[in-house]
């Protein structure tokens, strides 16, 4: 038996006027556009992770280009592939850009052998964003582990160039060990210039270590939270969600107020490879920003 769709449903004006969007344009913009850049700076962080600072070309187009911290652009090695990256630099800025590369593949090991006046290209930006206008006159808990303080050092921006907006703030940070921990030549501007409680942990030390040793939840041991007037920003591999988000659930900052990034799940871009689906979600298009209540309901999410 086949079923036919009844005219006068077919020929309604809701039905006519939205008809099925295949390809996601509706949802996904700018994903043709390249901007030509050039590499104007690189600076060796630790023995695996590189920032480049990119310009692009065209004086016109990187006028217009903008983003909002959280999310990414694809950047492309010509003749080598593309890789989704966080901007880790100011929203604001309209200069250059920033980008923290770690060596991990074909296309990241081309890119660490990259040398300054090296072009490149830029796609996006894509994804969503931390909604940093919401989190005014609050206090802001920024948590990072590892690579995290990358896609967390926009947001860290965002908050210093708009200090009076905020209350307390407060950066987290934990890294395996000392080697890896990243820009540490802006943890003092982050404290005595833009008032920032910056507290660091490694899970294990060295010789020249000081600092506290173990995982990233026993500095929240040294910050006095106010759950019902705070917003948290974390970031990092997805089993540090689990411990932290937990920890801040039980101390009472509703999940609705705590934002994770799923960068980690990224590919295209464009939701077209698949690769970024949680279930029906594709991370890349309505992600990679989630509050931790829609990631707890996205199955396999972390």
């Amino acid at each position: 038996m086949v079923y036919r769709i009844p005219k006068q449903d077919i020929n309604t004006e809701p039905f006519m006027a939205r008809p099925p969007d295949y390809n996601r344009k509706g949802v996904v913009m700018r994903t043709d556009k390249v901007y030509k850049a050039e590499i104007i700076n690189i600076v060796a962080l630790t023995p695996l992770e590189k920032l480049f600072r990119l310009k692009i070309l065209d004086d016109v187009e990187r006028q217009i280009f903008e983003f909002r911290p959280g999310q990414f652009v694809m950047l492309e090695v010509p003749g080598f592939g593309e890789v989704p990256l966080s901007i880790t630099s100011s929203s604001n800025n309209k200069e250059y850009m920033e980008l923290c590369v770690r060596k991990a593949g074909r296309t990241t090991n081309v890119l660490h052998q990259a040398r300054q006046g090296a072009k490149v290209g830029i796609r996006g930006p894509f994804g969503t964003s931390f909604p940093m206008e919401e989190m005014a006159g609050c206090n802001i808990l920024l948590v990072a582990g590892g690579l995290g303080l990358a896609p967390l050092r926009a947001p860290i921006y965002w908050v210093s160039e708009h200090r009076d907006e905020y209350k307390d703030v407060y950066v987290l940070f934990g890294a395996k060990d000392p080697s890896q921990m990243l820009f540490t030549y802006q943890y003092e501007e982050w404290t005595k210039v833009n008032h920032m409680e910056l507290l660091t942990i490694v899970e294990k030390g060295d010789a020249q270590w000081k600092g506290k040793t173990g995982m990233i939840t026993e500095l929240f041991k040294d910050v006095a939270i106010d759950p019902d007037n705070t917003y948290a920003i974390v970031c990092g591999p997805p089993v540090m969600f689990k411990f932290v988000c937990h920890h801040l659930d039980g101390i009472g900052i509703p999940m609705n107020r705590m934002y994770v990034s799923l960068e980690r799940r990224m590919h295209c871009g464009m939701g077209k490879c698949c690769r970024c689906m949680v279930g029906s979600t594709f991370t890349c298009v309505d992600g990679p920003v989630f509050d931790y209540w829609s990631v707890l309901n996205l199955k396999e999410a972390i």
